[in-house]
C-alpha cells in the first residue's frame, strides 16, 4: 500500500507536558483518515508538526516517501479549528491574497475562485466584508482557500464546527468529492457521527499516546461482542417464552411490542456461531428479526478510552 504520510516514533513536549508520546502512523494515499481523540489528546500538536508550525522533539515524518521539509508546505492544505480571516477586508480581495500566498498567479487564482464561488453558490459574496458574514459563511470562504491550490494532502480540524446541518452536508459532500478525485485527507475530530460517514481509516489518540489505529471496518469487526437483536412473533405466552430463553441463553434485555405481537430481545452468544440459537428459536416462534449489533465508532471510542483510563 502507498502512504501519503508516515510518522515514526514522534514525540513532542512543552516543558513538563508531553503532547505526543512515541506516535507512529501510516496514512494511506487517497483516503479519508480520521485522527480521533478527546480535546487535549494531542491531535492538534501532531497536525501542527505536519504543517511545520512547530517541530517534533524526536521521531521522523515522511510525506510521499520524502523526509518532511519546508518545500512540502505547498503540498498541504490546512483548515484549522480556530479560523482566521481579516474582518475588514473584502471576501474576494482576501481570497485572492491568500491564494497567491499558496503560489497561484492572480489569473489562476481568479479562475479557481470563480469556480468554487459558483460551485458553493456564493458568487454575490465577492464584495462583502468578512465582518458582514456569519460564522458559517466565513467557514465556507476558509474552506475554499484551503482547497484552492489543489494540495496532495488536506488536513481538516473539526471542519463542521459553526455550520448548520445543510451547509455541513454541502461541505461533507465536497470532502468526499475531493477524495474521489485523488486527494488524501486527514480529518481531525471528536465527533464520531462524522467519522462513520467519512472515514475509511482511523487512529485514536488519548493522553498523548496512540491507543488504536487501522481500517475502521476491521476495527469494528474486532470489537464485535456477539450481541444480536431478535424479534419473535408471539401470542399470549410471551412471558413463558422469555423465561425459557433466559434458561438457555444470556438475554441482556427484552420488551414486548403489544401492537405487533412481537417479543424483542437482545442476546449475547458465547461465540459468533448462530446455528444453535436459530434452530431453537425457529421451534418456538416465527423469527421476524435476527441481526448482529455492530459497535459504532462512538462505542469503540468510549470503550477504548475508558479501558486506557482504567489501566486495562
Amino acid at each position: 500500500m502507498d502512504y501519503i504520510l508516515v510518522a515514526k516514533n514522534v514525540t513532542k513536549t512543552y516543558g513538563d507536558h508531553t503532547a505526543l508520546s512515541n506516535i507512529s502512523l501510516q496514512i494511506p494515499k487517497n483516503c479519508i483518515y480520521g485522527l480521533l481523540g478527546p480535546n487535549g489528546a494531542g491531535k492538534t500538536s501532531f497536525i501542527r508538526i505536519i504543517n511545520q508550525i512547530t517541530h517534533q522533539d524526536s521521531g521522523e515524518i515522511f510525506l510521499n516517501g520524502e523526509p518532511l521539509a519546508p518545500k512540502h508546505i505547498a503540498s498541504i492544505g490546512y483548515l484549522p479549528e480556530e479560523r482566521g480571516l481579516y474582518k475588514s477586508m473584502k471576501v474576494g480581495e482576501q481570497a485572492l491574497y491568500l491564494a497567491q500566498l499558496k503560489g497561484l498567479s492572480k489569473i489562476e487564482a481568479k479562475t479557481r475562485l470563480k469556480y468554487w464561488f459558483d460551485r458553493l453558490d456564493i458568487g454575490d459574496w465577492w464584495n462583502k466584508k468578512i465582518q458582514e458574514l456569519s460564522k458559517g459563511m466565513a467557514q465556507k470562504i476558509q474552506f475554499i482557500v484551503t482547497v484552492l491550490h489543489e494540495p496532495k494532502l488536506l488536513i481538516f480540524d473539526e471542519p463542521f464546527s459553526g455550520f448548520d446541518p445543510i451547509n455541513a452536508n454541502i461541505i461533507k459532500d465536497e470532502i468526499l468529492r475531493l477524495k474521489e478525485n485523488g486527494t488524501s485527507i486527514i480529518f481531525s475530530t471528536h465527533r464520531m457521527e462524522s467519522v462513520e460517514e467519512l472515514c475509511e481509516y482511523i487512529a485514536l489518540i488519548h493522553k498523548s499516546e496512540k491507543i488504536l489505529d487501522g481500517k475502521l471496518s476491521e476495527i469494528k469487526k474486532a470489537y464485535k461482542n456477539n450481541i444480536f437483536n431478535v424479534g419473535l412473533q408471539v401470542g399470549e405466552d410471551a412471558q413463558n417464552l422469555i423465561k425459557s430463553l433466559e434458561q438457555k441463553f444470556n438475554i441482556l434485555s427484552s420488551e414486548m411490542d403489544e401492537m405487533e405481537h412481537q417479543l424483542n430481545f437482545k442476546v449475547q452468544l458465547p461465540t459468533s456461531h448462530t446455528g444453535d440459537i436459530l434452530a431453537d428459536l425457529s421451534k418456538m416462534a416465527n423469527i421476524n428479526r435476527f441481526e448482529e449489533t455492530i459497535p459504532s465508532a462512538n462505542d469503540i471510542f468510549i470503550q477504548t478510552v475508558n479501558s486506557k483510563d482504567n489501566g486495562e
